[in-house]
This record gives structure tokens, C-alpha cells and sequence, in this order.
């Protein structure tokens, strides 16, 4: 069974694999600082099913606790992402001041269409990328930065009081900083 696992990811990232494990197992918390590292080490900054399975078998850990643990904490992704990513919140405090106007005209602004989240009624669980992978748009369902309503993320950095003109703004420098 390892000879296939094997197979499916390049030496390299066996090899990259194998040390973040040899060098986190003894840790508390390994699993995440694990997981957190072979993200990192991703070029498009997410866990590939490949790399979990793997993990799974070198790490001697069910899968299935592997995919609870990429699937509870927010910042696993388990889909490539863009160049850029873009984090809308979606609680209470943010909805009630914008977010639902912010997360539609940035769909527009950048070609996304607004479809998907009124169809399914899951704007909380939204994750979408541009076509050229420059930008990809996510939303949670809290940040827990309620006094800085509407919240956004903006590569990892948490901007607060957000309005249309300022994240134009934001995606505008993005824009900018990649030419």
C-alpha cells in the first residue's frame, strides 16, 4: 500500500514530507504543525489529498482524523489557491453592517458572478478562484473582530470597517504589486 501512496507525489515532496514528520512527531499538536508546513511548502497553498493520505501513512494516523483536522480549522485548504487571497466575513456583525454588498461586488470586480451563494443559500462556505489563479475569494462565518464590522481579509491581514471603495482599493494594490 505505501508503493502506491508513494507514487502519487513526486520525490521531493516525499522527502519534504518525511522530514516535517521526523522533525514534529515528538511535539504536542504535531499533526497541525504538520499539516501547516506542508501547506506552506505548497506553491498553491493548500493540502492535496495526495499529501494527506501520505501524512496518513507515514504519520501512522487514520486519514480520517487527518481530513477533521484540515477540514475544522479555517486556515487548511484543501483547493489550490490563488496568488491572493480574499477572506470575507459572514457573521452577524459583519452581515448586518455589508459584508453580503462587499462579498457581491467583489465577485463582480473580479469575474465571479453571484450566483452560487444566493442558489445555495451557503455565502458562509464560499470558495472561489479567478481564472488566472490571481485571486482567490473565501468567506467565514466569523472572525471574531465584531467591533471592527465588516471584516476583511486581505492575504492575511485583517482589515476592519470595510467598504466597497476601500476594498477596490486593496484588490486594486494587488493588482498592481503582481505586474
Amino acid at each position: 500500500m505505501h508503493a502506491a501512496l508513494d507514487e502519487r507525489l513526486q520525490a521531493g515532496e516525499q522527502a519534504f514530507i518525511d522530514q516535517v514528520i521526523a522533525g514534529r512527531t515528538a511535539q504536542p499538536g504535531a499533526l497541525l504543525s504538520i499539516l501547516e508546513a506542508v501547506q506552506n511548502h505548497n506553491p498553491h497553498n493548500y493540502l492535496p489529498m495526495e499529501s494527506l493520505r501520505y501524512i496518513a501513512a507515514k504519520a501512522d494516523v487514520p486519514l480520517s482524523q487527518i481530513y477533521s483536522v484540515a477540514t475544522f480549522y479555517s486556515f487548511f485548504n484543501l483547493h489550490p489557491q490563488g496568488d491572493n487571497t480574499i477572506c470575507i466575513c459572514r457573521g452577524t456583525a459583519c452581515h448586518t453592517r455589508g459584508s453580503r454588498n462587499l462579498l457581491q461586488s467583489l465577485r463582480l470586480d473580479l469575474g465571479l458572478g453571484t450566483e452560487d451563494a444566493e442558489d445555495t443559500n451557503e455565502a458562509d462556505k464560499l470558495l472561489l478562484t479567478t481564472s488566472d489563479n490571481k485571486f482567490t475569494v473565501r468567506t467565514v462565518a466569523c472572525f471574531g473582530q465584531c467591533a471592527l464590522a465588516p471584516v476583511v481579509e486581505v492575504n492575511h491581514r485583517i482589515c476592519g470597517h470595510v467598504n466597497e471603495r476601500t476594498l477596490q482599493r486593496e484588490i486594486r494594490n494587488l493588482e498592481r504589486e503582481s505586474e
